[in-house]
């Protein structure tokens, strides 16, 4: 693999499934480092604070720092402050949403607000359906993080931002601007961050359908790893249904750093 300016690389299924590490993850990470590759994390996740996703990295033997780890959420707010600096936005969401948008010069409201931003809300209630909903049959731009139906938790499967955002959709009768995987604002806001051509930019992930999805869409180059959602044996379904084909395909985390050289 040649010309590689920086890798953008999944989360959860591909260095680690919840609380434990994927083998070779801290290896690849060091290994990226020493061979003086730029990288980020990418993930979907709009709760998290980069500083608490890089704790959780670290927790696992991961070396991370926040200003290393790029989410839905901060894509989310620069995407509004770059289409009206200072907006007013109403958020329906948790701390790193919160964080992203305060940091981003956004003035958070609850009333009247020129955006409504939207990630995962697990105190998300019909009043606050009703709100937005209203908002935006109003005027207001709704945007969401991130597509997500499900999430993974420590009791199963649980509704994700995509859940809540499909209530608002269809109460509101408005789609909404959708920012994280596998739509493009996140791999062409990680590229900005990394201030690296998308060609150039490798896109590491197990998840057909957004980690893949997502960089071909961005025109990055991307790397399918079989440690999480996708596997040999649905992978040709996951090529059907996205009408993608990754540029690699890595068995393990092992195989990937020998893709790149490490």
């Amino acid at each position: 693999m040649e010309n590689i300016e920086g890798l953008l690389i999944d989360l959860d299924g591909t260095l680690y499934h919840g609380r434990h590490m994927i083998l070779g993850a801290d290896v690849l990470i060091a290994g990226l480092r020493k061979a003086g590759i730029p990288f980020l994390f990418v993930t979907n996740n709009s709760s998290r604070t980069p500083e608490s996703v890089a704790d959780h990295l670290r927790g696992m033997g991961i070396e991370a720092k926040a200003d290393e780890v790029c989410t839905s959420s901060l894509a989310a707010a620069r995407y509004i402050s770059e289409e009206t600096p200072g907006a007013t936005v109403a958020i329906l969401g948790e701390e790193g949403l919160y964080q992203a948008c305060t940091d981003a010069g956004l003035n958070i409201v609850t009333e009247s607000p020129q955006y409504v931003v939207q990630g995962i809300d697990r105190s998300f209630t019909y009043d606050s359906l009703a709100k937005a909903a209203g908002w935006i049959m109003g005027g207001a731009i709704s945007v969401l993080t991130n597509p997500d139906l499900m999430l993974p938790s420590d009791v199963g499967v649980m509704p994700g931002a995509g859940t809540i955002g499909a209530a608002i959709e269809a109460a509101s009768g408005v789609a909404p601007i959708v920012i994280g995987k596998p739509y493009g604002h996140l791999m062409a806001y990680a590229t900005s961050l990394l201030n690296i051509d998308p060609r150039n930019a490798i896109v590491v992930g197990d998840n057909m359908k957004t980690d893949i999805a997502a960089g071909a869409r961005a025109g990055c180059r991307t790397v399918l790893v079989l440690t999480g959602i996708t596997t040999e044996d649905n992978l040709e379904h996951y090529k059907v249904v996205t009408g993608v084909t990754p540029d690699y395909i890595c068995a393990d985390l092992t195989e990937l750093m020998t893709l790149i050289g490490l």
